[in-house]
């Protein structure tokens, strides 16, 4: 089966490094950027209006323009603002590159974006999730392994792992863990105030993260965590990601945020940029 991640390991160094190759042809194009992008596209379908996302507007256009000439999206919605109906038009596009389930959800990946801006646009500053592997008996992408061990090393401790990526079945979680980047965090034994550092740290280094109580859910003390821009999130970790940057609780009341104050919200490629 085609999937976007068999696409990547063929695609192997070009789809991290999107550099742009040296021809006159390709360097006369336009460049999208992928990680603006990409925040648009989890931001803008959770937004009540259809303000635009910072710096993300010329390649949201980019990509609007491309899917309105192969007939996938009305011109009425060629805007810069990558809502409900761009993601449509986006899955409909994945979908007609064979592409099914988690790899046609409507967020863009790589290989998909390079595709359908072939001869329209280079990709620039492109996100790629990784391999799955396993971690502490649960599994998860390389780009959060990396996210987690980073948090990690700024709090100074290991975090217990109670549920990874890549993982369905579990009702209470309401899909948000079939795709990458999701993860639990056990709690156990942890004050309030290290509860609290442990948020601020996730948050630091690209986590959209808050903690869960028995009073929210069907569930026990627990961190969840969403990595922002990951390529590889299911539809429901998308909404939590775009609603974590709409300062919400990531839960379906849509309630006011409720974890760290962490000022800017970066994701994992603007927290490396600081170091």
């Amino acid at each position: 089966m085609l999937t976007r991640r068999s696409l990547l390991v063929a695609a192997g160094a070009a789809v991290v490094g999107a550099v742009p190759l040296a021809n006159s042809a390709t360097a006369a194009l336009p460049q999208l950027d992928m990680e603006a992008l990409i925040k648009a596209a989890q931001i803008d379908p959770r937004r009540p209006d259809t303000a635009l996302t910072d710096g993300a507007k010329d390649s949201v256009l980019l990509v609007e323009r491309a899917l309105q000439a192969r007939g996938l999206l009305s011109s009425t919605y060629v805007d810069g603002h990558f809502g409900t109906s761009t993601i449509a038009a986006y899955a409909a596009y994945q979908r007609s590159l064979g592409y099914t389930g988690l790899d046609a959800t409507g967020l863009p990946g790589p290989s998909s974006l390079r595709s359908l801006g072939e001869g329209r646009y280079t990709v620039v500053r492109a996100i790629s999730p990784g391999s799955v592997v396993t971690l502490r008996g649960v599994q998860v992408n390389t780009r959060t392994r990396s996210m987690l061990f980073e948090a990690e090393r700024l709090l100074g401790r290991q975090l217990g792992i109670t549920q990874g990526s890549y993982s369905s079945g579990v009702g209470a979680s309401a899909g948000t863990h079939d795709g990458g980047g999701a993860l639990d965090l056990s709690v156990s034994g942890l004050s309030s105030a290290v509860r609290t550092d442990v948020l601020r740290r996730l948050r630091t280094v690209g986590f959209a993260a808050w903690l869960r109580t028995p009073a929210q859910g069907d569930w026990g003390y627990h961190i969840h965590a969403i990595a922002l821009s990951d390529t590889d999130q299911s539809t429901g970790a998308q909404n939590q990601a775009g609603d974590y940057y709409l300062g919400r609780n990531g839960l379906a009341n849509r309630g006011a945020d409720d974890g760290p104050a962490v000022s800017p919200k970066r994701t994992w490629e603007e927290y490396q940029r600081t170091l």
